[in-house]
């Protein structure tokens, strides 16, 4: 039984160690999605590949199976689907799906069974359910499509799969749907107020064990923690400004993301041109500002890689791509390396390939 379970231990280190992480990046201008392989050791990101998409490509998701990434291409009103080769990172063209006339996706995703894709119309102001074919392929036409408000910004599931919530920045709330899992079908169930009065929730991260939301306001520049209940949706208990206290300028929010290890949450700073890091208690999800770090001109996009390490945050004024290494302890940011990547990064996106 003792060699068993070494022989065990020892096969799940081997898979763990063939495991690679990629990084992808929207270059609007040029209509490609450049992909870089991370070395984990010290952060350093080699140019694997610049893939041609039909449009502007924004938004980029990646399915929990990790075999298809999905890109909004907002200038043609499309989206598209790509197969990724889990040795390289490439990625290889499955299929593009077309939206109705003045559709807009701001942001795509898959839900957690990776069957559903769902995308979230900012101008229309609509939810689009697509299904997603075991070859990847989105088909048509869509299984619904919801009409909610101007300013439909993102979505994400519950833990359970069981909510979709999708913020809006004007209405100031975010739009709550009983998902149906079998169906991809959205059942509208309420709204959830954002933080304060013109906050503008923009994008949403649930905490990975705590039953804890949390919102970058766009107009507010501030961050709303919101406590799930699994029988009526999201409450706001707090919110915190991403802002100095002594700063004048501009701002907006744009991006919020967790770390895996539910310590820390970010949101980026759009003025400021900042990351703004909050430890998370432990027990009651209550946030403690921790201050900014500075990143790269209009950070709309950022990530965190998924063994936590590092964060790459896109400057979509400065063209250039930032590497940080996250000091687990602290939560303090160090960056590490800047790239050149090209005009205008509007999203960046991570996933790690291969192993477990």
């Amino acid at each position: 039984m003792r060699q068993l379970i070494g022989l065990i231990a020892m096969l799940g280190a081997a898979m763990s160690a063939n495991a690679e992480t990629f990084v992808y990046v929207s270059k609007a201008p040029e209509q490609k999605i450049q992909i870089f392989r991370l070395d984990p050791a010290d952060g350093k990101l080699t140019a694997v590949n610049a893939v041609a998409v039909e449009g502007t490509p924004g938004a980029i998701a990646i399915d929990p199976k990790r075999q298809f990434l999905f890109v909004s291409c907002r200038s043609t009103s499309t989206l598209s689907s790509f197969r990724i080769d889990p040795a390289t990172g490439n990625l290889r063209d499955v299929g593009t799906a077309a939206l109705p006339a003045g559709e807009n996706a701001a942001f795509v995703g898959t839900d957690r069974t990776g069957r559903w894709l769902i995308s979230a119309s900012y101008a229309a102001g609509k939810v689009v359910v697509h299904r997603v074919g075991d070859d990847g392929k989105i088909e048509t036409p869509s299984v619904q499509t919801v009409a909610t408000a101007k300013t439909a910004h993102a979505f994400v599931t519950d833990p359970d799969n069981r909510w979709v919530f999708v913020p809006h920045v004007a209405p100031n709330a975010i739009f709550q749907f009983r998902l149906d899992a079998a169906t991809g079908k959205l059942k509208e169930a309420g709204k959830a107020p954002g933080g304060k009065e013109k906050a503008g929730p923009r994008h949403l991260a649930f905490h990975p064990n705590l039953a804890m939301a949390f919102s970058s306001d766009e107009e507010g520049s501030s961050i709303t923690a919101y406590q799930f209940e699994p029988k009526t949706g999201l409450k706001p208990v707090q919110t915190l400004s991403t802002l100095p206290a002594d700063f004048k300028g501009k701002n907006t929010t744009a991006e919020v993301k967790v770390h895996p290890s539910g310590k820390y949450v970010w949101v980026s700073n759009r003025g400021h041109d900042s990351l703004a890091g909050f430890a998370v208690e432990e027990k009651t999800g209550k946030l403690i500002a921790l201050g900014q770090t500075p990143t790269e001109k209009t950070p709309r996009s950022f990530d965190i890689e998924p063994d936590g390490r590092y964060i790459f945050g896109a400057g979509e004024g400065s063209g250039k791509l930032a590497v940080y290494r996250v000091d687990i302890a602290s939560g303090r940011l160090e960056r590490l390396h800047t790239y050149e990547v090209g005009k205008s990064l509007t999203w960046v996106q991570s996933v790690k390939l291969g192993g477990n």
